[in-house]
């Protein structure tokens, strides 16, 4: 097996991954190392790692970086496309924590990066872009590109966190339609999130039973309501299976957002904008190295 660890620039000096790299070098594995520096480095990375016929990459960083990667990968024939593994670096690191990836000891997360068997798991290409974890649109792409660290957790609390962000923002819901299925939905959405995996936002639960090999995609919606629905809102927002009047949970392979003026949109904690974008599940298109017994496994 040819290991190579893509590792964000940022997170080169630190000495747990170095200390871990070196540990897994001398237990004998033939380990590579390269770092990114700017924009556009880690496509280059992995199309030179397909290149060189490499068999397993190692993304090193946030969810972000393994966004990056996921993308990379998801521009070559998926018979080329080597495995894929996650040392999880980031401050939120939702996907790996889902995942049950370890999240706190370097040396274990790089041990079943470079040890562990790998399983085909899913993706979503949305528009031009892929996401491995969660797409946001609306309110909660606007909170997560716009406000501190310790706010981003945009939909946990209780009343408090929900109505007072909103207000803070003076947000204004987004107009248009849901399109998935045989189904056409006029809307009023304050947010809408696309999950392949459960969670997002730094740990807040979306979809408890999304799985990354089930073939679906879940999709989570929350429309405009009255001040007086407050609490019943937040009932179906704590509630990771909750459903209502203003909350409402789908399945579906495919989902169209058209929206009456620019929505933003976070992909796996990337933002970007748009008026009209179009979900896709893509199924088993990644080799993903995960821990045995992986919850998020069909």
């Amino acid at each position: 097996m040819t290991l190579r660890l893509l590792l964000n620039g940022k997170k080169a000096a630190l000495e747990s991954v170095r200390e871990a790299v070196s540990t897994l070098r001398n237990r004998g594995y033939e380990l590579e190392v390269r770092v990114t520096w700017e924009a556009g480095d880690m496509a280059r990375l992995v199309n030179e790692a397909i290149d060189e016929q490499c068999t397993r990459l190692i993304a090193g960083g946030g969810d972000g970086t393994l966004n990056e990667v996921v993308n990379a990968l998801m521009q070559h024939p998926k018979e080329q496309r080597p495995e894929l593994a996650i040392l999880p670096l980031g401050t939120a690191n939702d996907f790996a924590t889902a995942c049950q990836v370890p999240t706190d000891i370097t040396l274990d997360a790089l041990t079943l990066a470079c040890e562990g068997e790998s399983t085909f798991v899913d993706v979503i290409k949305a528009g031009d872009d892929y996401v491995i974890n969660v797409a946001t649109g609306g309110f909660g792409a606007q909170v997560t590109a716009t406000t501190p660290p310790a706010l981003k957790n945009f939909l946990g609390g209780g009343a408090y966190t929900l109505t007072g962000l909103i207000n803070a923002l003076d947000f204004k819901p987004f107009q248009g339609i849901i399109k998935f299925d045989d189904r056409t939905l006029k809307s009023s959405v304050i947010l809408a999130a696309i999950c392949n995996g459960p969670q997002a936002g730094g740990g807040q639960i979306l979809s408890s039973i999304s799985r990354i090999n089930d073939g679906k995609m879940e999709l989570v919606a929350l429309y405009d309501f009255p001040a007086a629905a407050i609490s019943s809102v937040i009932g179906q927002l704590s509630d990771p299976q909750g459903t209502g009047e203003f909350v409402k949970r789908y399945q579906a392979t495919k989902v169209q957002w058209q929206a009456d003026e620019l929505m933003p949109i976070n992909l796996d904690g990337e933002p970007i904008s748009s008026k009209d974008i179009t979900f896709t599940l893509c199924p088993l298109e990644i080799k993903l190295v995960l821990p045995n017994n992986c919850p998020l496994l069909d």
